[in-house]
C-alpha cells in the first residue's frame, strides 16, 4: 500500500541584498519511494513558469537540521533554532531558501511513522530506479 505525507510550508526565498520573498512550498514524502523527500513549488515562484520539484535523501533532511550536510546539487544547514536553510544549485545559479525547523521537524516524524528510518526496502527501490533508467529493458 502507497502512503504518502503531504505538508504545506512557507519558505522564504533569500534575493539579491540579502532580501527575502515568501513562497509557498509542499513537502511530500511517498513510501513507494521510500528513500526520498520532495519540495514542491508552484508555478507561479518558477523563472520558467512550471511547477518545480527537488528530490533529495531523506537522511540528508535529517542531517541537515543539525549539521551542515550536502554535495552536489541541495545543501542544508540549520541557523539557529528556528530557521534551516537549503540551498538548490543547477548550472543557471543558486536558489537559497529558509524554511522553519520545527515544521521540518514535523514533517520528518511524520515520515518516520510511514517508513522507520532504516527500514527503507532498498532492493525494491533500485529495482524500480533501474528499470526507469533502462526502460523496462
Amino acid at each position: 500500500m502507497n502512503i504518502t505525507v503531504e505538508q504545506p510550508i512557507g519558505a522564504h526565498l533569500v534575493t539579491s541584498g540579502d532580501r527575502e520573498r515568501a513562497v509557498p512550498a509542499t513537502l511530500r514524502y511517498t513510501s513507494v519511494d521510500p528513500l526520498a523527500v520532495h519540495i514542491d513549488f508552484p508555478a507561479h515562484v518558477s523563472l520558467d513558469g512550471t511547477e518545480v520539484t527537488w528530490t533529495f535523501a531523506r537522511a540528508l533532511l535529517a542531517e541537515g537540521l543539525d549539521t551542515p550536510a550536502g554535495i552536489g546539487s541541495v545543501h542544508i544547514w540549520p541557523c539557529g533554532p528556528r530557521r534551516t536553510f537549503v540551498e538548490f544549485r543547477v548550472p543557471q545559479g543558486v536558489a537559497m531558501i529558509w524554511f522553519d525547523t520545527p515544521v521540518l521537524r514535523r514533517f520528518l516524524l511524520r515520515s518516520f511513522t510511514v517508513v522507520e528510518p532504516g527500514g527503507e526496502a532498498v532492493g525494491a527501490v533500485l529495482d524500480q530506479g533501474l528499470t526507469s533508467l533502462f526502460g523496462g529493458v
